[in-house]
C-alpha cells in the first residue's frame, strides 16, 4: 500500500526579531523537529524518517516557507533510501519552497540513495524573492553498496524575483536515457551531487568558474548564484567536496 504524506514548515520573524516556527507539521514518514540552531541567529529544523520510505507508489511533499527576514536551516536525521515497492509506479518526492525579501533558507539534507530496483521522481522547486539568499545541497548515492543503481530522476528548478535562474533535469538507472553511465556524464562515478548558493553580494563580486579538483566545477549562474557539480566514488569524498566548496563561498561572502 502507498503512502501520502506531508510536511509542512513556516518561519517567520517575532516580535523580538527572532524566527520562530509559526507552522511545523509532518505526518506518516515525514517527521519534522526543532533542533538547536548553533548560529544562533535563526532556526533549525531536522526532518526524521519516521518509517522506510519512499518506496514504490509513495507522494511525498516538503512545503517550506520563509518569511521576510526570517532564517531557517533545514537538514535530515539520516539518508533518504529509495527503494522498491511491491507495485509499478513509481515513488514521487516534491520539495517546494519560498524564500522571502531579506531571508535565508539553507536546504542541507543528507544524501538520498537509489538503492536497486526502486523508482524515484524527486523534484525540487524554489522561489526566491530579490533580496533572498538560499544554500541549496542535493547529494545522491547511485546503489547501496555492492549493488547497482535504481532508477533516479530529478528536476531542480530555482526563480528569483519570478525570473528563472536554473531549471535542470538529471536522470540515472535504467530507463534514463543511454549514456548516463559513461565517461562524459558519470565516468564510473556513483555518488553526484551539487551545491546552489544564491546571495546577492554575488551581483558585486562573483567567484570565477573553475574546476575543485579532478571531478568538480564551480560555475557562475547569469545571476547572484554559483553553481558547483561534483561527483566521487563515494558518499564521504561527495561531502568533503561540497563542504569546502562552500566554505570558499561563504568566505567570498564575508568579504
Amino acid at each position: 500500500m502507498s503512502v501520502r504524506a506531508t510536511a509542512r514548515i513556516t518561519a517567520a520573524l517575532d516580535d523580538r526579531g527572532v524566527t520562530s516556527l509559526p507552522l511545523l507539521r509532518g505526518d506518516g514518514p515525514l517527521a519534522v523537529r526543532r533542533t538547536r540552531d548553533t548560529s544562533g541567529s535563526g532556526a533549525r529544523v531536522t526532518v526524521v524518517g519516521a518509517m522506510s520510505a519512499p518506496l514504490g507508489g509513495d507522494r511525498l511533499t516538503i512545503g517550506t516557507r520563509v518569511e521576510e527576514g526570517a532564517r531557517l536551516t533545514v537538514d535530515s536525521a539520516a539518508a533518504t533510501i529509495a527503494l522498491p515497492g511491491s507495485g509499478h509506479e513509481p515513488a514521487t518526492y516534491d520539495i517546494e519552497s519560498s524564500v522571502g525579501e531579506r531571508a535565508e533558507l539553507r536546504w542541507l539534507p543528507e544524501q538520498l540513495v537509489s538503492a536497486h530496483g526502486s523508482v524515484l521522481h524527486m523534484t525540487t522547486r524554489v522561489r526566491l524573492a530579490p533580496t533572498a539568499r538560499l544554500v541549496l545541497r542535493e547529494e545522491q548515492i547511485l546503489g547501496r553498496h555492492a549493488e547497482t543503481t535504481g532508477t533516479l530522476v530529478g528536476r531542480l528548478t530555482v526563480h528569483r524575483a519570478g525570473r528563472p535562474l536554473i531549471d535542470q533535469q538529471t536522470a540515472y538507472g535504467p530507463g534514463a536515457p543511454g549514456g548516463w553511465d559513461g565517461a562524459a556524464v558519470l565516468g564510473g562515478h556513483r555518488a553526484v551531487g551539487q551545491l546552489l548558493v544564491v546571495d546577492p553580494v554575488f551581483e558585486e563580486r562573483c567567484p570565477d568558474a573553475r574546476m575543485l579538483g579532478d571531478t568538480a566545477v564551480r560555475t557562475p549562474l547569469a545571476g547572484p548564484a554559483v553553481l558547483v557539480t561534483a561527483l566521487a566514488p563515494d558518499a564521504r569524498l561527495l561531502r568533503t567536496v561540497l563542504d569546502d566548496a562552500l566554505d570558499e563561498l561563504l568566505d567570498v561572502l564575508a568579504g
